[in-house]
């Protein structure tokens, strides 16, 4: 086990969700009625038999899902109250569900930074996207959140949806930069396997943006909110200096962490992997039991290591990989190279510009060059 971690975060899944988006392949449910204090305690249990496993106090706490901001504000304060984090604690938030009596009770139980899950502000792709707010329930969250007192705050988009034009995307654009958030996330639409969105995609009954619509959008969100002063520090987030998701940094940078509640992972300091489960109620019967634990191969973590670090800004280090025990194949990263997908310094190799538009392609071959280094 690593016995000095200066920074390590928390993650909490709280599935509980108002509709289910149909592109959603995360572990979620939809009842209004749920079990919410039982899940605590089932948290809570868990992370009294994880804690051991990390031999410092955690510098970061992120409840995702889900909605997290459906799950009582007296639980969210007593789980961030015995996880005892030193630093950021995010809270995912739906607008149309939040008031700022709301906002205050999350302020004074902990939360310092809130993520914001616009996707849109058309009427014409909410409904497409199944949103469970109106386009103006998102535009007074966005100038309550501003209000709040948050040390920091982050709102998401999600663009290259069937049809959308420039035009739409800047309109969106627009709206979201008249908020000046610190932080915005980007998600690219995506037909997960599973899903409605997904089947739909499959049986042809909708047909999603190609390749070259998605690149010009990803290049004009890029352009836009660069040109504002949000900076790409990962390929699909932007922040102004100083308000970078403390805690998405822990997977950008190979970091541990503690993954607690259904359908969450987590990363142990010994290299250990684990997976909640994904039934609520198997969960709440036995959440540690119900929660798997396997330990990758070298390679199999290595790889893990590699395609997580390079959607950083700062790349992957070299000397990191030599020390897991791997090198890549030259030919292909000097094939990359000379492409004008990465820049290879003597201890990095980062995307470029022209890399993070095609980062998972980039990241693929990586993976493929990936080769135990000479003893």
């Amino acid at each position: 086990m690593l016995m000095n971690l200066p920074a390590w975060g928390v993650y909490v899944h709280i599935p509980w969700c108002r509709t289910r988006c149909p592109y959603c392949a995360f572990t979620v449910v939809v009842d209004r009625d749920s079990p919410k204090h039982a899940y605590t305690l089932a948290l809570l249990r868990q992370w009294e038999a994880t804690a051991p496993q990390f031999p410092s106090p955690p510098t970061t706490l992120a409840f995702g899902g889900g909605t997290p901001s459906l799950h009582p504000p007296q639980d969210l304060a007593a789980i961030i109250r015995t996880i005892g984090p030193t630093g950021e604690v995010s809270l995912e938030a739906n607008p149309g569900q939040v008031s700022a009596a709301l906002l205050a009770e999350w302020r004074d139980a902990g939360v310092t930074r809130l993520s914001v899950g616009v996707q849109t502000f058309s009427r014409r792709h909410a409904r497409l996207l199944n949103r469970g707010h109106t386009v103006e329930d998102a535009q007074a969250l966005l100038g309550l959140v501003a209000e709040a007192g948050f040390r920091s705050w982050s709102a998401d988009l999600i663009f290259a949806t069937p049809g959308q034009t420039l035009d739409e995307l800047d309109a969106d654009l627009d709206a979201l930069l008249a908020a000046n958030p610190p932080h915005v996330s980007l998600y690219g639409l995506t037909a997960e396997e599973g899903t409605p969105y997904g089947r739909a995609v499959a049986e042809g009954r909708i047909t999603p943006a190609d390749e070259d619509a998605w690149r010009a959008a990803y290049e004009r969100v890029v352009s836009r909110l660069e040109s504002e002063g949000l900076g790409r520090y990962e390929v699909s987030n932007f922040a102004r200096p100083g308000h970078r998701s403390a805690h998405n940094e822990h997977y950008w940078r190979g970091r541990p962490y503690a993954g607690l509640g259904v359908g969450a992972a987590g990363y142990w300091p010994d290299g250990a992997r684990t997976q909640g489960p994904e039934d609520v109620a198997a969960y709440l019967a036995d959440p540690i039991g119900t929660t798997t634990v396997e330990r990758p191969s070298p390679e199999d973590a290595a790889v893990d290591w590699l395609v997580g670090t390079s959607r950083h800004v700062d790349g992957l280090s070299l000397e990191e990989l030599a020390a897991r025990g791997f090198t890549l194949h030259d030919d292909v990263v000097r094939g990359l190279v000379r492409a004008g997908l990465l820049s290879r310094t003597a201890s990095t190799l980062a995307l470029t510009p022209a890399g993070f538009p095609v980062a998972d392609g980039v990241l693929r071959r990586l993976a493929e060059a990936l080769v135990p280094a000479p003893r």
